[in-house]
């Protein structure tokens, strides 16, 4: 497969992959955490280091704006829910799973 064809498929996967975030914003990132090991943060930090690498000038709050499809400040107060003591105590006993490996 051609490369540019590579990247345009990579690119088109990853704007469903945004839209599918922001049409479910019922989809905590707590709970993304928890199943993926990432969430909308991630990929706004994946996306801003990008940016950094390829000399475009795109910060990480205006990383979080294009993976939210908001400021970030908006869609907290819309969308985020506290994490429940459950959802936290996994998190934590997930993060020392990791720092063990």
């Amino acid at each position: 497969m051609a490369n540019d064809i590579h990247i345009e498929l990579e690119a088109a996967a990853f704007r469903q992959l945004l839209e599918h975030l922001q049409t479910h914003t019922e989809v905590q990132n707590i709970e993304l955490m928890l199943l993926a090991d990432f969430c909308r943060n991630c990929l706004a930090k994946w996306y801003a280091a990008a940016a950094a690498e390829l000399g475009a000038n795109v910060d990480y709050e205006q990383a979080r704006e294009i993976v939210y499809g908001m400021p970030y400040r908006e869609w907290k107060e819309k969308f985020q829910i506290e994490a429940t003591p459950e959802q936290l105590a996994a998190y934590d006993a997930k993060l020392k799973l990791k720092v063990a490996s």
